[in-house]
């Protein structure tokens, strides 16, 4: 795990604040941006457990996303608001529950094994949705109605606002940054960094390693389904691609972006993903070439990899570890 600067709790809660105080500001489009932005986050924390913390490098985290989505479009009804308080644990439950048992067999397989067969379960999870008419096939379902904050015909707070899904997507984001904080920090987080370090060592010495890499899957499974719960509430709309391949790629490269093993490198990650997206698309910039940003955006994920092991949290670790010889010369 990353050493983090003692200046990194200010940072991240001045983030916060600015985040918090966007919407009196920003404009309609870049409120929608930055709330497709922070449900990323929360998908990219989530494998950040799985391969930073627990050195299990999965494609197929997609289909807990698009498993939720489809959740919550399949139960709710079409033209009528249900409680959140029922559609999100559903959908939690269900990919609890789906992270459990493919959990339970692909965590008998290591390496490139284990890699092939998490995108074997998506894939699964993919044509499920997409060759039956249960899923909606190609075109996907759409949402007519978000569910509601509250019960009965009491709403507390109207998600099809898009400044209020804002907030709500934010204090998400928070409360799981804390959450995965607190976490990694007990001995459940300790056991997972010995397991990535060194797996026969911790077996050896008594430590349930299947056990504790189970329990890490399923929790990440569930937080990457409240992320795809989230994405299907924003858009109104959910299709077999979010369950794709390409969607656990993208979110990978988030991960690697941004540096794994820090969660707080999968939050810069997808913020400056997104923002490159947005301006490698731009063909004001790029002209005809923004058509291939996919191009821009891999050559820059490869340089990362060679230049920055570690992310762009790098620059900040180089950045102390100057800070820190030019004392001691100064000493």
């Amino acid at each position: 795990m990353t050493p983090r600067s003692p200046l990194a709790p200010v940072a991240l809660v001045l983030a916060a604040v600015a985040l918090a105080l966007f919407p009196l500001a920003g404009s309609t489009f870049y409120v929608q941006l930055l709330t497709k932005v922070m449900i990323l986050a929360i998908f990219a924390m989530s494998l950040d457990l799985l391969v930073g913390y627990t050195g299990l490098v999965s494609l197929g985290h997609a289909a807990f996303f698009g498993i939720a989505g489809y959740a919550l479009a399949l139960i709710q009804p079409e033209y009528e608001p249900m409680s959140i308080f029922v559609t999100l644990p559903a959908a939690l439950a269900i990919c609890a529950l789906f992270a459990l048992v493919t959990g339970a067999l692909v965590l008998r397989t290591r390496g490139i094994y284990f890699i092939m067969v998490t995108l074997a379960f998506a894939q699964m999870a993919y044509f499920v949705f997409h060759d039956t008419q249960f899923g909606g096939g190609s075109d996907g379902i759409y949402i007519y109605v978000k569910p509601i904050i509250g019960f009965g015909d009491t709403s507390w707070i109207d998600l099809e606002d898009r400044v209020n899904l804002y907030y709500v997507s934010l204090a998400v984001m928070v409360l799981i940054y804390l959450l995965l904080r607190r976490i990694l920090q007990s001995n459940f987080g300790r056991a997972l960094l010995g397991i990535r370090v060194n797996e026969h060592r911790m077996r050896a010495i008594g430590f349930p390693v299947f056990r504790y890499q189970l329990g890490a899957y399923v929790l990440a499974g569930t937080i990457g389904g409240l992320s795809g719960y989230l994405a299907a509430l924003q858009f109104g709309f959910v299709n077999p691609e979010i369950l794709s391949w390409h969607q656990s790629g993208s979110v990978l490269m988030m991960v690697i972006l941004g540096g794994m093993g820090t969660l707080t490198g999968p939050l810069l990650g997808s913020f400056v993903y997104v923002l490159l997206e947005e301006i490698f698309k731009d063909d004001t910039i790029f002209g005809a070439f923004a058509e291939h940003w996919q191009l821009m955006m891999g050559g820059l994920i490869v340089l990362v990899a060679c230049f920055l092991p570690n992310g762009l949290m790098s620059l900040a670790q180089r950045r102390r570890r100057a800070s820190r010889q030019q004392g001691e010369r100064r000493a």
